[in-house]
């Protein structure tokens, strides 16, 4: 099962026919080919009342290598960063409470990516990796176009960073510690990928 957010609105591709019909989604299409598709992911970002569609087709590798050839599709890498206090790293990026990350450089490991991008947006000299989470996709417009990310996400530690600096030419106007006590601030006003990523971590 694949889950993209179209800002706060779910697109789910899936093969289990029987599993995802029964549940109670705005919208359901079984894929027929990419043109027909496309028509109706315009549909769906035009119409924003629709909350949720699913997408079916019994191969689902193959659904979706059909689904990311309606788009342009990048990569990008990023890190939810505690200190040694387990406080959690979060930044404002255009109001909107986030974690650090970026796209991936060419021929750049996305290990690196996830690492290069915490210490460029938030000013943290050394950063440990200490185990992955789950990806997550969004679209968005750029331009005329339709993008589709995918972030890979990692679990990192590091032993400093009182000092840190938000990169302002990226939009960021905060960086700062949270107590996890405290998190309910950040989930009352941060993108529902985001959420996912604090939920998978916060309950492990």
């Amino acid at each position: 099962m694949y889950k993209v957010f179209f800002q706060d609105r779910i697109v789910k591709l899936t093969d289990n026919f029987t599993k995802d019909f029964e549940q109670n989604y705005d919208l359901f299409y079984k894929f027929n080919n990419r043109k027909e598709l496309s028509e109706i992911l315009q549909f769906f970002e035009l119409h924003t009342a629709l909350n949720r569609l699913v997408i079916f087709h019994i191969d689902l590798n193959f659904l979706w290598e059909e689904f990311k050839k309606c788009f342009r599709y990048i990569e990008a890498a990023g890190g939810l960063v505690r200190n040694q206090k387990g406080n959690i790293l979060i930044i404002k990026r255009r109001g909107k409470w986030d974690l650090p990350k970026g796209k991936a450089k060419k021929g750049e490991d996305i290990e690196e990516t996830a690492i290069r991008e915490v210490c460029e947006e938030c000013g943290i000299p050394e950063l440990e990796i200490k185990s992955p989470l789950k990806p997550t996709y969004h679209t968005y417009r750029l331009d005329s176009e339709v993008v589709l990310k995918k972030t890979y996400w990692f679990e990192m530690a590091c032993s400093e960073g009182n000092n840190l600096k938000p990169q302002l030419k990226e939009d960021i106007t905060e960086a700062i510690w949270i107590d996890t006590n405290n998190i309910k601030m950040v989930f009352n006003n941060t993108f529902p990928a985001i959420a996912d990523v604090l939920n998978e971590s916060l309950s492990r």
